[in-house]
């Protein structure tokens, strides 16, 4: 018989939660279920990672960390930002679902603040800060309003993608609705002319 090898156990176990979170939430999934896709004991489930919710926060650390090394933080190419984003969310459909589970079952007092995840958004404020200081974005906006409506402009139609259905139809063109989302984006981050009035 092989020797085990926990870390192998712990991917497997990663990838059967992160699938079962996505899926099911944290209320409907199961651990059973996530045990035998990951093809792992049950019992060593709760040795390494401890209860369902404690699973759950871990699985969506370990997508912050993977989300963070594919897609860019630099915001001053604002096409290269948007491409990132958008081929991410194609390729990675869990991560918005996972985020929305967060906020179905958990709210902003149950979210996970984990080292890494704090940083991750503190870096992207301030990559939005620098990008306003030199003059290549909007600077009347403080940054963390003009990032969350940046966002939203590119997880929208992949965070609810019946809603995209219904408005661009089910064959709706993904390179036409990703050429409207950078044009959407150049326009509202471009610097322009605009007063500073009160960020606060």
């Amino acid at each position: 018989m092989p020797p085990r090898d926990p870390e192998a156990t712990k991917a497997r176990i990663f990838e059967a939660a992160t699938q079962e979170f996505a899926a099911y939430g944290i209320a409907g999934a199961r651990v059973d279920r996530i045990a035998r896709n990951a093809q792992a004991n049950k019992q060593l489930i709760y040795a390494y990672f401890g209860d369902k919710e404690q699973l759950f926060h871990q699985v969506l650390e370990k997508a912050m960390v993977h989300v963070a090394a594919a897609v860019g933080t630099d915001i001053d190419d604002l096409d290269k930002w948007v491409d990132q984003h958008v081929d991410y969310h194609r390729d990675h459909p869990e991560f918005l679902r996972l985020l929305m589970w967060e906020a179905l079952e958990l709210g902003q007092e149950g979210a996970s603040a984990g080292e890494t995840r704090a940083g991750r958004y503190l870096e992207k404020k301030t990559k939005v800060d620098s990008a306003q200081r030199r003059g290549l974005i909007r600077p009347d906006l403080p940054p963390g309003h003009l990032l969350m409506l940046l966002m939203s402009l590119i997880n929208y139609p992949s965070a609810v993608p019946q809603v995209r259905g219904f408005l661009l139809g089910p064959d709706g063109d993904p390179e036409q609705a990703r050429a409207v989302v950078k044009d959407a984006v150049r326009r509202i981050a471009a610097p322009g002319d605009r007063p500073t009035g009160d960020n606060g």
